[in-house]
């Protein structure tokens, strides 16, 4: 099979349908239905999801949690300075710090060029002080913090920081903090395990009581903890898809989880959002390997077609990005083991700009069977 283009992974999007807020309930979002095998389209709302799973499938979801990581900070002669809190910077060794052991962070900085090594910034009321310790070669950098009676600085963060929206959502000032606190987090996600930068948001449009009808039916939960990083926003730079150098990701099963994977259930097992897939068929391409606790490791898979699927039946997911890694993994989903599902993204795509869908994090979704 001849390279893939990354032009093949592009399309037109009117910036009206860039959402910039959620829709006004979690479930009442949108959901376009995309069946394989009889290569058809259905529109209804996401409420409506049970009406399409079924006693013995199998929800496999990440409970990553966001922190309010974006800190906004001044500089020493005034000018205004941002920090994105990144993660712990790892320990002798390479184990990554668990927040708040340690307080030096990887982080990205605004101004980057007026920030260099030795520059510090502060919040201006007192909460913290950042001195920049280091610079790495992809422009983040090492900030180490102090705070007053030495808090955390992911405590700090869940005080006086704003929630990491992606760049496409535009907020001017702090007036949506606490909207965007609760709505930029899935019902689902465990508040100890605040390592995502990015929402796992295909999983924004689940509510309790939608989780309690499934389950009343027959579908079961499984969890899995992605860190989401950076490069989920990534796009694509080069010419073709395979020159890509993709990002890395850390993430963690559960022995209830890893069992689901090794040994499939009766029913299909529902990846929610890419990142839960990536973490499956990275999971899943490795030897088997007797665990008797959580398993570790760090995602470098790169799914595209023509990939084979070895661990997900059905995915729900929301409308991504053009030239974006998760189109990719998306087109490969559409017909597993060869390049057709690029083509039939592309008029998915485009139906679902006709129809004025909502794209991207705060926007509706599409469930693949």
């Amino acid at each position: 099979m001849p390279p893939l283009a990354t032009d093949l992974f592009d399309y037109h999007l009117p910036p009206r349908l860039v959402a910039q807020t959620p829709a006004a309930r979690r479930d009442q979002s949108r959901l376009l239905v995309v069946r394989r095998a009889t290569h058809t389209l259905e529109h209804t709302v996401f409420a409506e999801l049970p009406r399409f799973l079924r006693a013995g499938d199998t929800l496999l979801r990440n409970n990553a949690a966001v922190l309010p990581a974006r800190l906004r900070a001044q500089r020493p002669g005034g000018g205004a300075a941002e920090c994105l809190l990144l993660r712990p910077v790892t320990a002798p060794g390479g184990a990554t710090m668990a927040p708040g052991s340690g307080d030096t962070w990887l982080c990205l900085v605004k101004p980057g060029k007026r920030l260099p090594v030795g520059a510090t910034f502060a919040h201006p009321g007192g909460g913290f002080t950042g001195a920049i310790v280091g610079k790495e070669d992809d422009g983040t950098v090492l900030v180490r913090f102090t705070t007053p009676n030495g808090e955390p600085i992911a405590a700090v963060a869940n005080r006086l920081g704003d929630v990491p929206l992606p760049p496409y959502i535009e907020r001017e000032d702090s007036s949506r903090r606490a909207a965007d606190l609760e709505r930029y987090q899935t019902v689902y996600a465990d508040r100890a395990r605040q390592v995502a930068v990015a929402a796992p948001t295909a999983g924004l449009h689940f509510t309790p009581g939608l989780f309690a009808a499934l389950a009343a039916q027959g579908v079961a939960t499984a969890d899995v903890t992605l860190h989401v990083g950076l490069g989920t926003f990534r796009p694509i730079g080069t010419d073709t898809v395979e020159a890509h150098a993709i990002h890395r990701e850390i993430y963690e099963l559960p022995v209830v989880t890893q069992h689901v994977l090794r040994v499939p259930p009766a029913g299909r097992r529902i990846a929610v959002g890419t990142t839960t897939v990536r973490s499956i068929e990275d999971f899943l391409a490795r030897p088997p390997a007797p665990s008797a606790g959580p398993y570790l490791a760090e995602a470098g898979i790169f799914i595209y077609p023509p990939h084979e699927f070895r661990g997900v039946d059905a995915l729900i997911t929301n409308f991504h990005q053009p030239r974006s890694t998760l189109l990719c993994l998306v087109a490969a989903f559409l017909s597993p083991g060869s390049a057709n599902g690029i083509a039939w993204l592309r008029e998915i795509y485009a139906e679902a700009v006709a129809r004025e869908y909502r794209f991207f994090s705060y926007g509706d979704a599409m469930l693949i069977l």
